[in-house]
């Protein structure tokens, strides 16, 4: 069966013509519909009236609590499917998508995204600072977590997943995005995207505001968190951020003993390199099996810091020389290009991880 789950908030408008659409696109499928519902006019009364003439649609009111991921964690508990979809009551989920998202379920996709952003498909239904809002934040979740990157379209409210995919796996989400916490923790191996048209409001009002925006970055930061994957590369980050402070500080003040600046940059750098391995070794990689003696660790880390830097200065000579970039952009992107590389090599080889990586995902 296909449990669609589908949060409400004051849709009494719009809950009845979704129903009758959801039956159109959805004929011939088994299927049961859930609503979980928060709101606070006559909403209850026009779910409950639906209930008693569609034998395939229930509904839960909840009292006194709100926000939308929740509701859609509640909706999974009491689902019956082993394929879950989330979409919105207020028509701006095309239902005739369902069907297209559930082929893709029965050829072998864990998860299915409903994305605007593939070609064929359109976030029309967003217009001004709403448009603007969904972008910024679908950049921001993907510039903080690895496995966003590849989404077109992670702000999607219109998914569909196997059951297995969320069971067993703790979900807390904050606010209203509860996609991004599925494809961060969830148990899957394949992730397809369909596209679609976000239609326009049918009626009622959106409940976006500056609260769920910052409800956002809250999920986002706690998601790094409990991302062990993302945590450390943010903490690989800061530990090179510090490193840089610390070096700039130590070459100034040599400078200041009248120390030549080629000497003075050689033992800075040498005291930033051994600064951010002390730290590396204590709070990056804290968790890692440490296989080796501590000198050899260390040796490794000198040779991936020179690979780092041969990486920096390919990358600023390609970029300026080549692509005539001018000279301060192509040396920040060989900065980015060599950190990436350092990052990967420290953490694949200095501290051997080879054997704790989780299966790769294959997005299609």
């Amino acid at each position: 069966m296909l449990s669609i789950v589908v949060p409400t908030y004051n849709e009494n408008r719009t809950v009845c013509l979704l129903i009758d659409q959801l039956e159109e696109a959805l004929r011939g499928l088994p299927y049961e519909v859930i609503f979980v519902d928060d709101s606070s006019d006559d909403t209850p009364n026009v779910l409950q009236a639906i209930c008693a003439g569609h034998p395939r649609v229930r509904y839960i009111h909840r009292q006194g609590e709100r926000g939308l991921a929740t509701a859609v964690l509640e909706g999974f508990r009491a689902a019956r499917g082993a394929v879950l979809a989330v979409m919105d009551a207020d028509l701006q989920h095309p239902p005739e998508v369902l069907p297209i998202m559930y082929r893709e379920i029965q050829d072998g996709a864990d998860v299915v995204i409903a994305s605007r952003h593939l070609p064929g498909g359109d976030d029309g239904g967003l217009h001004g600072i709403r448009k603007v809002v969904s972008r910024t934040a679908g950049l921001i979740g993907k510039a903080a977590l690895r496995r966003l990157r590849s989404v077109t379209d992670p702000m999607s409210g219109f998914f569909m997943i196997r059951r297995r995919v969320v069971d067993g796996v703790c979900l807390n989400p904050v606010g209203w995005k509860i996609l991004i916490e599925i494809v961060v923790k969830g148990r899957y191996a394949r992730l397809v995207e369909v596209p679609y048209t976000f239609r326009p409001r049918a009626a009622n009002e959106s409940k976006m505001s500056p609260a769920e925006m910052f409800n956002y970055l809250r999920h986002v930061a706690r998601l790094v968190m409990q991302s062990p994957d993302d945590r450390r590369f943010w903490l690989f980050a800061m530990v090179g951020m510090s490193g840089v402070a610390v070096n700039t500080l130590l070459f100034s003040l040599l400078g200041r003993w009248n120390v030549i600046p080629e000497t003075a940059a050689f033992v800075s750098g040498s005291l930033a390199m051994i600064w951010n391995f002390a730290w590396n070794c204590g709070l990056t990689w804290r968790d890692a099996p440490h296989a080796d003696p501590l000198a050899v660790t260390f040796a490794k880390y000198v040779v991936v810091a020179l690979i780092g830097i041969v990486v920096n200065l390919a990358v600023l000579s390609m970029f300026y020389r080549l692509l005539d970039i001018p000279k301060e952009w192509a040396n920040l992107t060989g900065i980015i290009g060599g950190a990436l590389v350092n990052y990967r090599l420290n953490d694949r080889w200095t501290w051997r991880r080879w054997g704790n990586k989780r299966a790769r995902m294959r997005i299609s």
